[in-house]
Parts: C-alpha cells; structure tokens; sequence
C-alpha cells in the first residue's frame, strides 16, 4: 500500500518575486479571515500554489511568525485536493500571533472554504465578450 505524499513540494509554493507580484497586481479573490487575508489569482496549473507574506512589522516575534507559517503551509497541504487551481498569497495582519492553533485551523478551514465557494460563483458566471 502506497502512502500519500504529505510534504510541501515546490510546485505548491509561489517561488519569486514575479509570482507574487503576479497576484498582487490582479487578484481574482480576496478572502478575509481573523488576523489574515488571503489573495487569490486563478491559474491553469491544475494545483494551488501558495505564498507567504509575514512581516517583522506586524508579527513582531520570529517563533510567531514561524508557527504562523507553518500552520497555513499545513492548511494548505491538507486541502491542496479540494482547492482550485489559484496561486494563494497569505498576509499575516496584526493581532494574528494572539489566536491559539485551534482559533487559527478554524480561521483557515473557514477561509478555505469561502475560496472553494467563491471560486465557484466566478467560474460559473461566463464573461461577457466584447465587441471591437
């Protein structure tokens, strides 16, 4: 019996600069959590991708921003199956370092699912054509 890949392999991360300038630019979606938002950009890449953004400003202590880290890179590992094929940046916002693990799987789960949801209603709605 073959287990599951459980790492975070580098095609589920945004790489460089011009990945996350890429979603910052043109965000399809925003989604709102306590102490996060997410922006979101969808792509044909058939995964999600997920970027980072936690600053010193905001999150002051580097085990806070570490643990942030890491608990989204484990939300989205876990999910990556039902997420849609979108490129995810994450800001950390002040106040985040204050939830508990639980508090913040919740936030996350919640925000995932509004993503899903969202995702849906754009790509249900067909865009108009233009005339030129």
């Amino acid at each position: 019996m073959r287990v599951p890949q459980q790492g975070f392999p580098r095609q589920l991360r945004l790489l460089n600069a011009g990945d996350f300038s890429h979603v910052f630019e043109q965000a399809d979606l925003k989604v709102h959590g306590k102490g996060m938002m997410a922006l979101v950009r969808f792509s044909t890449r058939g995964h999600p991708r997920l970027g980072l953004v936690v600053s010193k400003k905001n999150v002051k202590r580097a085990v806070d921003r570490n643990r942030f880290k890491r608990l989204v890179r484990e939300s989205v590992r876990l999910r990556q199956d039902h997420l849609p094929s979108v490129d995810i940046v994450v800001l950390a916002r002040r106040g985040v370092q204050d939830l508990d693990n639980d508090t913040l799987h919740r936030q996350l789960h919640g925000m995932w699912k509004r993503l899903q949801r969202d995702a849906q209603a754009v790509i249900a709605v067909p865009t108009p054509k233009r005339d030129t």
